[in-house]
């Protein structure tokens, strides 16, 4: 099982440290190693989340997940991204961006760096409204229910998500930007910071917007093949469920890439602390990829989620976490290992009062659905 689940992103790995061996030497393997690791501990999240999703659709579309889907997240994520970023904020075409960014790594460097204030505005806020979203929705189960009650009765408000984003940006512009930038002026930064956070608003509004269309899709798709099979079987015709499926499973599968992009801001945003070599990068946050696509079908097929139901909760609660410290890092520098360790913290304590859950529903020799929903996490 675990071969089977992870054969290929044990099989890119070697690929991948054996390239950064020839392209840079052992140092150049030890920044690809150290970026893998980072990539995944960054985006477990993002492999509970996909898990999620993951779990509705059959084997196939699984597959096609971990091949076209991978190629999609690595080449279109994690080597074209980091390039929009320099492209854009140094007004910069794309084939310039990319010589810059091989033949000037120092240049390209100062470009990288000074386009961190409006890198971390942009996946803060995007990152910031996953994790808004998540809390205000009244959910059955419910982890830290002494918070997530009052926050689910508050999230009745509308638009109160976006507001409370939109409030976090005026008092990231107005203190961390201006305070970190003063040799360059506050107004620029300032506008900066909050052009580029309107940006990440608005681009969330839209992958939400698309995820919403392809749910109604799916949802569209499954009733018809319902109503599809419930005809078949009074009139005595051949069902024609296989077809409907495959459908239904193409619009989660797109569904599915844009929730997955969005994700893969975190990990190539915390990669330039660590390299501005785009091959390296490249080859590190690849690997890692590939180890969150496989760890998400891993999820899926040992039913994790199913088993510890706080796993969801602890992983947005990482992402909003990780907004945070990005818009922190507009002015004070915070190590990578402390932005993965929280992730890790965060995943690992709703892991374990998932695990204190379902011991006490043992003790209490079984419960119903409307009894799980309430059995208490210890927090």
């Amino acid at each position: 099982m675990l071969l089977k689940t992870f054969g290929w992103s044990f099989a890119v790995t070697a690929l991948g440290l054996v390239a950064a061996v020839f392209y840079g030497g052992w140092t150049a393997f030890g920044v690809v190693a150290i970026l893998s690791v980072l990539e995944i501990s960054l985006s477990f999240d993002n492999a509970v989340v996909n898990a999620g999703i993951l779990k509705k659709m059959n084997a196939f579309w699984q597959k096609i997940f971990l091949t076209i889907g991978v190629l999609i997240a690595v080449f279109g994520m994690r080597l074209v991204f980091p390039v929009v970023i320099v492209a854009v904020s140094a007004q910069l075409g794309p084939i310039e961006a990319v010589d810059l960014a091989l033949t000037d790594k120092n240049r390209y460097q100062e470009l990288v760096t000074d386009a961190h204030p409006s890198i971390a505005a942009f996946g803060g806020m995007f990152l910031l409204m996953i994790f808004l979203d998540f809390i205000f929705e009244d959910r059955d189960i419910k982890w830290l229910q002494w918070l997530e009650r009052p926050l689910a009765k508050l999230g009745k408000v509308d638009m109160l998500s976006v507001c409370i984003a939109l409030i976090v940006l005026l008092i990231t512009s107005m203190t961390f930007a201006t305070q970190a930038h003063l040799h360059a002026g506050h107004a620029d930064k300032a506008e900066t910071v909050l052009i580029s956070g309107v940006a990440g608003l608005i681009t969330y509004m839209i992958v939400g917007g698309l995820s919403g269309y392809f749910e109604d899709k799916l949802e569209e798709e499954e009733e018809r093949e319902h109503e599809e099979e419930e005809q078949a079987e009074r009139t005595g015709k051949p069902k024609s469920a296989v077809a409907l499926a495959g459908k239904a499973a193409f619009f989660m599968f797109l569904y599915l890439e844009v929730l997955d992009a969005s994700f893969s801001f975190d990990g190539v945003i915390g990669a330039f602390a660590i390299t501005n070599d785009i091959v390296l990068m490249a080859l590190g946050l690849g690997i890692g990829a590939m180890y969150v696509r496989s760890l998400t079908v891993y999820l899926v097929r040992q039913g994790t989620l199913d088993d510890y139901v706080y796993l969801e909760h602890g992983a947005h609660y990482a992402i909003g976490a990780l907004a945070v410290i990005l818009l922190v890092t507009i002015q004070y520098e915070i190590n990578e290992i402390i932005t993965g360790l929280v992730g890790v913290v965060l995943i690992g304590w709703s892991f374990w009062s998932s695990v204190r859950r379902n011991k006490a529903l043992e003790a209490a020799g079984g419960a119903g659905d409307g009894e799980k929903a309430e059995v208490s996490s210890g927090v």
